[in-house]
């Protein structure tokens, strides 16, 4: 992993950290609501953050397998 990848990787987890807490966010605000569903809203937001997880997972496994964006 290069210095820049791995920057992004860390940009990308504190993105990760920050949906995960919007999302939880929204859950509670749906509580005080009194609300039993999901918040639509709140299901996109774990979706996007779970994209984010895995774009930091693919960033840092490719140090692992050997792998570098020249060889794309």
């Amino acid at each position: 992993m290069t210095a820049e990848t791995d920057r992004l990787a860390d940009r990308l987890e504190a993105i990760g950290e920050e949906l995960a807490d919007l999302a939880l966010d929204r859950l509670k605000g749906a509580v005080r609501q009194g609300r039993a569903d999901r918040p639509v809203d709140e299901k996109r937001i774990t979706q996007a953050r779970r994209a984010v997880e895995k774009a930091v997972h693919l960033l840092r496994s490719a140090d692992v397998a050997g792998t570098d964006a020249a060889d794309d």
